[in-house]
């Protein structure tokens, strides 16, 4: 695989730390002990660390051989997932109900890798910040660590990030300009209307008919109100009421999720997602209540920067190992708001062969070890291009 040698040379090294994260997982905002541990080997490598953005967050500053006065960004996630592990593996768990099934502790590690390659090398003018970025799964740690002024301690032109995808063979990357990742939100719509004994229902306003009708009606905002080309999901996962067999309650809940691509779209949603709640409940003389609540917003690729992040891709791996036009994800992700803040580009890496018990967010997940010293050359090779050496 074309990684660069010295990355390659402590490919070992990289798999100890990655196993040592791996080990200790810890969820948004708790991530004290990643954050040490992270903090240390920067400092090992000579690179100035900064502490406290989003309470847990690290950057590393490094400067090449001379100051161009240009500054790029590259961020990695660290937080786990509250998942209890399946693996029977020698570096499993260490805590339980807490696992790394995103495989963050392989970004956090890779970054890693480019950050004791760069600070050796210093092959670069001008400024590069290692981002490591809390609580991305649900906890919009991006966020927080942008409006706490990241961009501003640390002036950037440009922001990138990366991701590993299982089922993507090892050695190959995928991206493409515009939306990668899905924006998202929540919702609880609130079903009320008369409960009663479940022998007379004719004297009871019946929550339950309400709630499974507006499961069915609810996926005409994306049959019938959305323009075909455009994407969107909308699925309830939760309905929750009752606690008797004899008995109509008074009230049921639904819960769940919108997935889309475009804000006008989301917004959408929303107004036909109140309008319907609505319809459906007046019709059984019942009412509805909505409470619909944003997350991240859509992943955006800028256009120039996804074609410097390809142009590093091909020169590492091959044109035939890049795909330029991978299907989005109705996954969400808080770089998001790092690059509505700045330029940049988000480009997945692949994790190897899966089946579908060691996917992402499963708890037979593992990140593929094979992949970090690749990752960690990408970064590296990214940043000898956006940061060239002045010539002469």
């Amino acid at each position: 695989m074309p990684v660069i040698n010295r990355i390659a040379d402590f490919h070992a090294d990289m798999t100890t730390w990655r196993r040592d994260l791996h080990q200790h997982p810890e969820l948004s905002y708790e991530e004290h002990w990643t954050s040490d541990f992270v903090a240390k080997q920067l400092e090992s490598f000579g690179i100035e660390v900064h502490r406290g953005l989003a309470e847990t967050g690290i950057v590393g500053k490094l400067v090449g051989r001379s100051d161009s006065g240009k500054a790029i960004g590259l961020r990695a996630d660290m937080d786990a997932l509250p998942i209890l592990e399946a693996n029977d593996i020698a570096y499993k768990s260490l805590n339980p109900g807490k696992m790394h099934a995103c495989g963050h502790d392989g970004h956090t590690t890779m970054l890693l890798g480019a950050a004791k390659y760069l600070a050796e090398t210093r092959n670069f003018d001008g400024t590069v910040y290692f981002i490591f970025q809390p609580a991305e799964e649900g906890g919009a740690g991006g966020d927080r660590m942008v409006k706490e002024g990241l961009f501003e301690k640390f002036p950037v032109e440009t922001v990138w990030g990366m991701h590993n995808i299982p089922g993507m063979a090892v050695g190959e990357f995928a991206v493409k300009a515009g939306p990668m990742m899905a924006g998202t939100a929540t919702f609880d719509i609130t079903v009320h209307g008369r409960g009663g004994h479940a022998a007379m229902p004719h004297q009871n306003v019946d929550p339950v008919l309400m709630a499974g009708e507006l499961v069915g009606a609810l996926q005409t905002i994306a049959s019938r109100n959305t323009h075909p080309v455009d994407s969107v999901v909308v699925s309830v996962t939760q309905i929750h009421g009752g606690d008797a067999y004899n008995v109509i309650p008074p009230s049921m809940v639904l819960r769940g999720t919108v997935r889309t691509y475009k804000d006008a779209v989301m917004d959408l949603a929303e107004a036909r997602m109140r309008q319907v709640v609505e319809g459906v409940t007046l019709a059984h003389g019942g009412r509805g209540e909505v409470e619909f609540r944003r997350g991240y917003p859509a992943t955006v690729n800028h256009e120039a920067e996804t074609e410097i992040a390809a142009k590093v891709a091909v020169a590492l791996v091959g044109a035939d190992k890049v795909d330029r036009n991978p299907t989005p994800s109705m996954g969400g992700e808080d770089f998001s708001y790092m690059l509505n803040a700045k330029p940049g580009s988000y480009v997945w890496i692949g994790n190897g062969a899966a089946d579908a018990s060691a996917m992402l967010h499963n708890p037979g997940y593992d990140f593929n070890d094979e992949v970090l010293p690749l990752g960690a050359s990408y970064w590296s090779k990214l940043v000898e291009s956006e940061l060239p050496r002045a010539e002469g």
